[in-house]
């Protein structure tokens, strides 16, 4: 289904969705419409994949949950429910807005995401790692147990390339010149198909960041880190590149998820037994409306086991 980047509430989008548009979005990225659906992305996956119900996740997903007595819960998919906004998070220097947080009722943020979206400025990238240490710190000071997942996306620019920066865009359409060629700034892939150095030296201090296993850890690392360069080039535009990072990053997108859960499970259920019946994610039951609706690019958590059980 297409994505209206005019929209005010959260719709449904795939992760090809999300790369798509912000390959594509050509205006200013202080309008954060080049991200957006990478937003919409995120909160729908957290329900489908992990689970989570719509009604504790800001922005709030289109989806309903119909929960029934000894059967796993349907999911359906109903767009009039989706709600927009970000969620206001009090953090131990300041309230930060935050992109996509799962609240539960009683307990207060558990899980959130924080998304980026580097259209070129390459460059500058080191100068915003003081940024990204400081909403970390600031966000785990109030709450130590919260699951934080930080998400980037830079464009995969090559020096052949034709700009879509926002700015320069807007500029050149001014002087009547249409498109510009990249500047050396905002060129993220050399010639040889290799990473610049500004975009290593990013990821390598991303790495530094990444890793928070216990709520006594080091408040200013994430539990994850999603890093992607999405390519620019006219036969690939959208796709993720996958020559980097390399498969031994602890950065790669494809694991992202996976550990969000796993640090949620082994903090709000495992090591909270009294409280898994309110903490416990949800297992949908295969038959869900929702789900046979719906394409996605992961797998859904089903819950095979129960639905057999009841037939």
């Amino acid at each position: 289904m297409p994505i209206d980047l005019d929209a005010k509430t959260c719709q449904w989008a795939t992760q090809s969705d999300a790369l798509e548009t912000f390959a594509n979005f050509v205006g200013k990225t202080q309008s954060a419409k080049h991200i957006k659906p990478l937003h919409w992305y995120v909160a729908n996956r957290l329900v489908v994949e992990g689970g989570f119900d719509p009604d504790d996740i800001t922005p709030r997903p289109p989806f309903r949950v119909q929960k029934r007595s000894g059967k796993p819960p349907l999911l359906h998919f109903e767009p009039e429910l989706a709600r927009g906004g970000e969620r206001s998070v009090l953090g131990g220097l300041k309230t930060k807005n935050v992109d996509v947080v799962v609240t539960r009722e009683g307990i207060g943020p558990v899980l959130a995401v924080s998304c980026k979206g580097v259209t070129g400025a390459f460059r500058n990238l080191t100068n915003r790692m003081e940024e990204t240490i400081g909403e970390c710190t600031n966000l785990h000071i109030t709450y130590p147990a919260l699951v934080l997942g930080y998400l980037v996306l830079l464009r995969a620019n090559r020096q052949t390339e034709i700009a879509l920066d926002d700015a320069a865009a807007a500029d050149d359409e001014e002087e009547g010149e249409g498109a510009r060629t990249l500047a050396a700034n905002d060129i993220a892939m050399a010639e040889g198909g290799e990473p610049v150095a500004s975009i290593i030296r990013f990821h390598n201090a991303l790495r530094e960041l990444v890793g928070r296993r216990g709520i006594r850890d080091d408040v200013s690392r994430y539990e994850a880190i999603g890093f992607g360069l999405v390519e620019m080039a006219d036969a690939n535009r959208g796709a993720l590149l996958d020559s980097y990072p390399d498969q031994e990053s602890p950065l790669l997108l494809r694991r992202f998820f996976d550990t969000l859960y796993a640090r949620y499970d082994e903090r709000f259920v495992v090591a909270a037994p009294d409280l898994a019946n309110v903490t416990r994610r949800h297992e949908w039951d295969p038959e869900s409306p929702g789900l046979e609706a719906l394409d996605f690019d992961y797998e859904a958590r089903i819950d095979y086991a129960s639905a057999s059980d009841s037939d």
